[in-house]
């Protein structure tokens, strides 16, 4: 995750002209919507960029991991990425006869076995776990990655996002690469692995690139494949394409490797909703403030860890509109809060709101906090209708907590 980009993204363009009410009034509040026909065209933008160049593209579990779904994408993808045990197992089960690669920080000797059954590559985050697992794997014969650090932030702010921060623990260094890594370590590798972007465009990935081959360009002209992360923002409209598409030829006709794309927010962006409704409507001083039925910290928890705002369908800018409310959720956190905006008209208790791109970072993400209920999940067809996924309940928040 990084910066949220403002201003570019079409969030609300698969409603059409009918409103959220028409669409979406009679489902109960919260809930989260899934797009299928906005994933059909994130994949088939993915598809072309992988036919034109030859890369491979997986989805990064970690942005989406509706499994249901996944029939939607697999289509137009190569596999999936994930960041442990059950990500993999999820991938291997749901993406059948895909690519299954997964990265962790750190992997565990009690795991270990299970995992080499789901995934195909296996990429490790120093030399010492390379030594520890990377023999298992190599005789499970699993393709075997480092992820590397090229220590080149192109990240302003959330250094909590940032890879490539000073003291960053993510990816081998060249300095803990030549005091750590031993020719019969070098030679398990059949690739190598870097994720350093975050919403970022093409640009981003052209100078990254420059800084892995001056740490890393001698290593890579021994090896199968180069996995260039996730954070590429492909989707989005105005995104570089060409350039991006330049980046993977170079790499290819540099190296003579395999390359691999990761993107998670790419594969789902723009593609769910949040539907909530107003509960209480008051003023603080001179502050309007409505209380929604949908809390930032349990169901968009990045609109506080990033921090973001995230787009409202109808609403402007604070001050933009005639009426600006905060609006906040109905826990017991203070700081419980989605932001401030602007409205033609004034809230009042039972206004449906929602908020877009609410696919990515919220499911996968949610919590239940002061036991609140976790948001029911519905599909969209491209048929237009609306399937319950799921439900959720008492039981759902219980059963977390104990036997």
């Amino acid at each position: 995750m990084g910066a949220r980009i403002k201003d570019v993204r079409p969030p609300f363009a698969g409603l059409g002209e009918r409103t959220p009410e028409e669409l979406f009034g009679s489902l109960p509040t919260p809930c989260y919507i899934l797009d299928e026909a906005a994933l059909r065209r994130n994949g088939e933008i993915l598809a072309g960029v992988a036919a034109r160049t030859g890369c491979k593209i997986l989805l990064a579990q970690k942005a989406f991991s509706n499994y249901n779904l996944y029939p939607v994408l697999a289509p137009y993808l190569a596999g999936s990425e994930a960041s442990g045990l059950f990500e993999a197992r999820l991938g291997a089960e749901e993406m059948p006869g895909k690519e299954v690669h997964v990265f962790c920080g750190a992997y565990r000797d009690d795991q270990l076995q299970e995992l080499l059954r789901y995934a195909d590559h296996i990429v490790f985050n120093s030399p010492s776990q390379l030594a520890k697992f990377g023999p298992a794997a190599r005789a499970a014969q699993k393709s075997i990655g480092l992820r590397i650090n090229p220590e080149y932030s192109t990240q302003e702010g959330h250094a909590i996002y940032d890879p490539c921060a000073p003291g960053s623990r993510l990816g081998t260094t060249r300095a803990q690469w030549e005091e750590k890594m031993t020719p019969q370590l070098a030679g398990l590798l059949d690739g190598l692995h870097f994720h350093t972007l975050c919403e970022q465009d093409a640009d981003a990935l052209e100078l990254t690139l420059k800084a892995v081959e001056e740490r890393f360009g001698d290593v890579l002209a021994h090896m199968k494949w180069l996995n260039f992360g996730g954070g590429h923002h492909i989707t989005r409209p105005g995104y570089d394409i060409p350039r991006l598409e330049k980046c993977i030829r170079m790499a290819q006709q540099k190296w003579d490797v395999q390359i691999y794309l990761e993107p998670g927010e790419a594969c789902a962006l723009n593609a769910g909703y949040l539907a909530s409704r107003v509960l209480d409507v008051l003023q603080n001083g001179k502050t309007q403030i409505a209380i929604l039925d949908a809390s930032a910290a349990c169901h968009m928890p990045d609109v506080l860890e990033m921090p973001y705002r995230p787009p409202l369908y109808g609403a402007g800018e604070p001050e933009e509109m005639a009426n600006t409310f905060r609006l906040g959720g109905p826990t017991c956190l203070a700081g419980d809060q989605i932001g401030e905006y602007g409205f033609n008209t004034p809230l009042k208790e039972g206004d449906l709101l929602l908020f877009g791109d609410m696919a990515i970072y919220t499911t996968c993400k949610n919590n239940t906090f002061n036991g609140m209920p976790l948001p029911d999940l519905f599909v969209w067809h491209t048929d237009g209708r609306l399937q319950c996924l799921r439900t959720f309940g008492y039981t759902d928040f219980k059963c977390r907590l104990g036997r």
